[in-house]
């Protein structure tokens, strides 16, 4: 005869998933680049469109913070962006590919475009969760050169634990003016498109 032994309730801190992914406790939770990247994509427009460059844009300093119910369910998420840490790191295109030089000029150009001096930070702020399969989406608002308006960022699983985020921003829906040049024949597209790829930290809660 078999003895069936019943086993003792284990004492295990919840734990929630956004989708499928990997588990992360319930409390609240510090992102920032050790935890991903924030990516800013560029496109040339206009007649002399060829004579420019597609730039891929990295954002070096970026925090945020995702906070977590008891129910599981994540209940606010804020992420800040420091417009002065913009990085060109490459750019695709034009008629002869960027020097270091021009990396250097294009971030200046951009921080002014920006007006970064005046509104050094640009904050998202979620409003909504809507998880679906391993991914979803999350609806909120983006403050940004001063001016806040709503934004939905779409997620999807991109490994275990990980995850690509992505959205659009219409440069002129926050009163910024897309950079322009040889008399307006070469512009920069006015949607800049942002892909974050974050992987969840694990059993870092604080207070």
């Amino acid at each position: 005869m078999v003895r069936r032994v019943r086993p003792e309730p284990l004492d295990v801190t919840p734990q929630v998933s956004y989708g499928a992914g990997m588990p992360i406790q319930a409390g609240r939770h510090h992102l920032g680049p050790e935890h991903g990247q924030i990516v800013l994509r560029t496109f040339r427009d206009g007649l002399a469109a060829q004579a420019g460059h597609d730039l891929i844009i990295d954002v070096s300093r970026w925090s945020g913070e995702l906070a977590v119910g008891d129910d599981l369910a994540p209940t606010s998420l804020e992420v800040r962006i420091d417009m002065g840490s913009l990085v060109v790191r490459e750019g695709t295109g034009g008629i002869k590919p960027l020097s270091d030089r021009d990396k250097r000029e294009i971030v200046v150009t951009a921080r002014k475009v920006l007006g970064a001096d005046r509104h050094p930070e640009a904050t998202f702020t979620a409003t909504d969760f809507k998880p679906a399969g391993g991914g979803g989406e999350i609806s909120g608002t983006l403050t940004l050169a001063g001016r806040t308006r709503p934004i939905a960022l779409r997620v999807s699983e991109s490994g275990p634990g990980a995850y690509q985020v992505t959205t659009s921003v219409v440069q002129t829906e926050f009163g910024i003016k897309p950079y322009s040049g040889f008399l307006g024949a070469l512009k920069v597209r006015d949607a800049v498109e942002v892909q974050a790829q974050v992987s969840l930290p694990e059993g870092e809660t604080a207070a």
